[in-house]
């Protein structure tokens, strides 16, 4: 990433959704299922066809089911095939994230994941605005290699958390990559920009959120 730009992630579910963010000019790809859920594990199929598809870089979306995430065995062993088959697909990243039940970061089954994943870059997604202090669990992410965090700063919408977003790119100090999500819109981008000092953003609706950023740039 160029000086002063900022960085786009779309977050799509189909071929189709996946195809117009490429054009659209994002700089990654998230590939979901099921995002009116908040997003679980793609088809391996969709996840086939996106990467043979299109060459700008997809993450691909690991959660087994919806509810919470503080996960057993059985939802660990499905998420090991899923990263293990978004491995053997090519995928250059993968995004997942588990939570204890207290409201920290899992550190026994992120570490699992993580060496499952590996050399594929690992995000950490939203369940990142359930945890009980945001500061200390960024911290244990940058200590686990975790390479960027998706969040909204605890907030509805990430314009609300613009405030404690700002808290952690401060903490943060490039070490990890803060990933603003939730209502980013080409409407507020720009303010959620000068508000919150994040570079990289995240969004569902990314049709003229490029365009909108390079006006700031």
């Amino acid at each position: 990433m160029n000086p002063g730009s900022i960085f786009i992630e779309a977050a799509v579910e189909s071929i189709g959704g996946a195809l117009a963010a490429d054009a659209e000019g994002v700089d990654r790809i998230e590939l979901c299922g099921s995002l009116h859920d908040g997003g679980l594990t793609p088809s391996a199929g969709l996840m086939r066809r996106a990467l043979e598809s299109i060459t700008k870089p997809i993450h691909v979306f690991i959660r087994p089911r919806t509810g919470n995430f503080v996960y057993d065995r059985h939802d660990v062993a499905v998420m090991l095939g899923d990263i293990k088959d978004a491995r053997a697909a090519g995928a250059p990243g993968v995004v997942c994230g588990a939570l204890t039940a207290d409201g920290r970061i899992d550190r026994a089954t992120m570490s699992e994941l993580i060496a499952a994943a590996r050399p594929m870059t690992v995000g950490f997604h939203r369940a990142f605005d359930q945890v009980s202090d945001q500061g200390a669990a960024l911290e244990t992410l940058i200590d686990l290699g975790i390479a960027v965090v998706l969040t909204s700063g605890g907030a509805a919408l990430a314009l609300d958390g613009a405030p404690r977003l700002r808290q952690l790119v401060d903490q943060a100090r490039g070490r990890i990559d803060i990933l603003a999500g939730g209502g980013i819109t080409p409407a507020n981008v720009a303010d959620l920009i000068e508000r919150s000092a994040v570079r990289h953003v995240h969004g569902k609706a990314f049709a003229g959120l490029r365009a909108a950023v390079q006006r700031l740039e």
